[in-house]
């Protein structure tokens, strides 16, 4: 296949691997994102109306941006997988391809006849990556999954937001990416057992597993009390540390933390009270849990009244873990993230001018991929195809003029 990244995509650690991206929304997407960034060759197999991402066009520019987000340095075929043609295609591809990602819902792909025992028994050594809401098997299998629902199945609903409120969603869909990342992670490490034997695998992701290691904060309230524990708004999901909360500015909000005795000595210097060094109220981490009130309330009176520039310097010069809530204007236009080259405004075609992220995984003696924007509905169809025994410019053409390939968005 084609390697289209970069000149310096050799250097890369995928570099040499195709991967055929069926993915759709932002689970299965980002994934093929941090392969594309990694240095694959990701296809991006959509259905000829385009993936759900794409239709959010029709509500507002800003509402598709994501689509240009997760799928640059992709190229981009349409393929009707109802019709027989679009399934031979695929099983095409797949014969070459060393990954195959998904995420439809649980039997989707094996009804298309494009399921693992069928592609597996195409090309043994593919990696076929099933994301999924609730796993292949169990009796939820068939449940329809998405963040928001995944968030209140998972339990990570129910700890969100404050003790005299309804449950809150988190605001990201911190579903849907936290389990990409595990489906890259799923597919790498499958990648690693084929460079050994030779043979692919499957390798599934479920949704709601993912979520349940990072409730390990509010789990230690069910293993210490046998209850389900409450929402603490800001604070400690355990009630296990303070200070640990969101205390106000004088024009917003900063975070402060103190896991430690240092931090806490740390914060009664920044804040000018040395005097309450070795006070019984606050000596001792558990004395600060037992007098949260009083522990926050110190804190917060010193915060709100100073500026949130004011509170990063001091607290950063007395080295205790801060940080001002900002809004997504200031993190979109962040002069770290641009520095380290993780945003870039870009001059998008189709979107306008965007700040897009690069991948956070940093592959040190590697140039960066070089940004290829999103691809347009069905862009490489004959370029992909091209690449495929038996596929010359009137078959190709043929099957545009069946609608088998080709975009109808």
């Amino acid at each position: 296949m084609t390697q289209t990244s970069s000149t310096a995509a050799a250097e890369l650690p995928l570099a040499g691997i195709t991967v055929l991206d069926l993915g759709q929304v932002y689970q299965g997407p980002y994934a093929g994102f941090l392969l594309a960034q990694a240095g694959a060759d990701v296809i991006k197999i959509e259905p000829p109306a385009g993936e759900p991402i794409r239709h959010r066009a029709r509500v507002s520019p800003g509402a598709a941006v994501p689509f240009a987000m997760l799928n640059a340095n992709k190229r981009a075929i349409a393929l009707d997988l109802k019709a027989p043609e679009g399934v031979q295609i695929l099983k095409d591809l797949a014969a070459r391809a060393d990954v195959l990602l998904e995420n439809y819902a649980p039997g989707v792909m094996d009804r298309l006849g494009v399921g693992w025992e069928e592609l597996r028994r195409i090309n043994p050594r593919l990696v076929y990556a099933s994301g999924t809401g609730f796993g292949l098997s169990g009796p939820d299998r068939d449940n329809l999954a998405m963040d928001i629902t995944v968030q209140a199945a998972s339990g990570m609903m129910s700890v969100t937001g404050f003790p005299d409120g309804p449950p809150v969603k988190a605001g990201p869909a911190v579903v849907d990416f936290l389990s990409g990342v595990h489906l890259y992670a799923g597919i790498v490490t499958a990648l690693c057992q084929r460079a050994r034997t030779g043979e692919g695998r499957l390798v599934e992701v479920a949704m709601l597993e993912t979520v349940y290691p990072s409730l390990a904060s509010n789990l230690a309230f069910v293993f210490d009390t046998g209850r389900a524990p409450p929402r603490t708004g800001n604070r400690h999901g355990a009630m296990a540390e303070a200070p640990y909360n969101v205390y106000p500015a004088a024009d917003g909000h900063v975070a402060i933390i103190g896991v430690n005795e240092h931090h806490w000595t740390a914060l009664l210097k920044a804040m000018g009270r040395e005097d309450l060094i070795g006070d019984p109220r606050f000596d001792t981490a558990a004395d600060r849990v037992r007098n949260m009130e009083e522990t926050d309330r110190l804190v917060g009176d010193w915060t709100a009244a100073h500026t949130k520039a004011e509170l990063a310097g001091i607290l950063r010069r007395h080295k205790v873990p801060a940080a001002p809530v900002r809004d997504l204007v200031e993190v979109v236009n962040d002069p770290h993230m641009h520095e380290r080259g993780m945003l870039e405004h870009v001059d998008h075609p189709e979107f306008g001018r965007v700040v897009l992220p690069s991948s956070p995984l940093r592959f040190h003696g590697a140039e960066p991929v070089v940004r290829q924007p999103s691809p347009r509905l069905s862009e490489h169809d004959a370029e992909i195809l091209a690449d495929l025994p038996g596929y010359g410019p009137d078959r190709i053409e043929a099957l545009r003029a069946r609608r088998v390939i080709g975009g109808r968005g």
